[in-house]
Parts: structure tokens; C-alpha cells; sequence
């Protein structure tokens, strides 16, 4: 009786719990769509000829499901780091990265494919925008959230490198993945600064392999870069 009762109780709870987990998968699968049809309608008619009932409509979600995560359009500006992870986690499962052995060929490979998304379906004048808002902005700098799936699977790369002898061990995990990070960041300043009046798929095709050589196993020095 005591048995079955507890069971009972145990079952209940892990009812509970999983009806709550069910909850949050939804709620980011609600907001994940709302911003991926945001992201899409910006690239295709721009933003200010956006509106919210086109992103809701595109999104096939409600009104309410909007408001409840943004409070307008102009919120969406801040969730382009969500449009790049998103990315990341589909390489993340991707077969081609499964198959790229060598952890410098990987780092190419994500930098390589997140490029190209950028040039293909993301507006230059919106990515100026984000950046500059990242500048100035005094809260949460979303793109350099350590939560990220970006630095998450940077880590995962940049230690199984380093543990194969791939990677320069005299500086740490977190020293390899600023170093990269700010490399990406730069490329995409320069070439918002330059209106993208060059391929950024293409100067990073010819410049990133170059940093990341200095990387590579064999380059110790023993000096810190940060």
C-alpha cells in the first residue's frame, strides 16, 4: 500500500515534471519561430516595410505569442545571436563537421558557413545596427553571452584539439576562443564599415586559415596573448 502510493506520488512527479519541460520546449520553439520568420521577412521586404502582423503571419504564430516575448519589432534587434546559434546547432549535427578531423579545419568550417548566411540571408544594414547597439549597450551584450551554443561548441572544438595535440597547449581553452572570437568580431565590424563593398566569404576564405596557423600544435612560445 505504502509502495504503491509513493510510486503513485513518484509518477506524478515525473508527470509534472515532464509536462513542465514539455512547456519550455514550446515556449522556445514559439519564440525561436517568431524570430527566425522576423530574421527572414528583414533579409526579404526590410525592415521598416516589416511589420508585426507580417511576422506573426510568417511565423504562424498569435499576437499574444509575440508580445508576451517582445514588447515590439524593435526587440527583435537584439536577438541576431539566436539567428547565429541556431546555425551553430544545425553544423553541430551536421555530418561534414562530424567528419572534419583536425580542430583548425573545424574552426575554418564554422566561420566559412556562418559567412555565408550572413551575405545570403541576413541585411547588412540590420547587422550595423546590432553591432552598433552592442556597442553602446550599458546591460546584457548578447553576443558575448559565454552561454551561447557559439562559445559552448568553440570550447567543445578548441579542447578536443588541444587533447589530440592539434591545438598550442601554452595557452588555455578560454585564451583560444576570445582569440577567435575577437577575429570574427573584427571581420564583421570592417566589413559592416565597409559597406560590404567586398565578400566577406571570400576574405575570410583567404585570412582566417592564416590566424588560425599560429594556433596550431607546435607554436608554443609560452607567452599569454590576453
Amino acid at each position: 500500500m505504502r509502495f504503491s502510493l509513493l510510486y503513485g506520488m513518484l509518477g506524478g512527479a515525473k508527470t509534472w515534471e515532464g509536462g513542465r519541460a514539455m512547456a519550455r520546449k514550446n515556449s522556445r520553439n514559439t519564440r525561436g519561430r517568431i524570430i527566425s520568420a522576423a530574421w527572414k521577412l528583414f533579409y526579404e521586404q526590410g525592415y521598416d516595410d516589416t511589420t508585426v502582423e507580417d511576422i506573426v503571419f510568417e511565423s504562424e504564430t498569435s499576437k499574444g505569442s509575440f508580445y508576451h516575448y517582445f514588447d515590439g519589432k524593435d526587440s527583435l534587434m537584439g536577438t541576431l545571436a539566436y539567428v547565429f546559434d541556431e546555425k551553430y546547432e544545425e553544423l553541430e549535427r551536421s555530418e561534414v563537421l562530424a567528419a572534419t578531423e583536425d580542430a583548425v579545419d573545424k574552426l575554418i568550417l564554422l566561420n566559412h558557413e556562418l559567412y555565408v548566411m550572413i551575405e545570403s540571408s541576413i541585411s547588412i544594414d540590420l547587422l550595423t545596427r546590432l553591432l552598433s547597439t552592442q556597442l553602446l549597450a550599458r546591460g546584457e551584450k548578447h553576443l558575448l553571452d559565454r552561454d551561447r551554443v557559439y562559445f559552448k561548441l568553440l570550447r567543445q572544438i578548441i579542447r578536443s584539439g588541444q587533447e589530440k595535440g592539434q591545438l598550442r597547449r601554452d595557452l588555455s581553452v578560454n585564451e583560444i576562443v576570445k582569440a577567435f572570437a575577437l577575429w570574427e568580431r573584427a571581420q564583421l565590424y570592417d566589413w559592416c564599415l565597409c559597406s560590404g563593398e567586398y565578400s566577406l566569404v571570400s576574405y575570410a576564405a583567404r585570412t582566417t586559415p592564416m590566424f588560425l596557423e599560429s594556433y596550431r600544435g607546435g607554436h608554443e612560445t609560452g607567452e599569454k596573448i590576453f
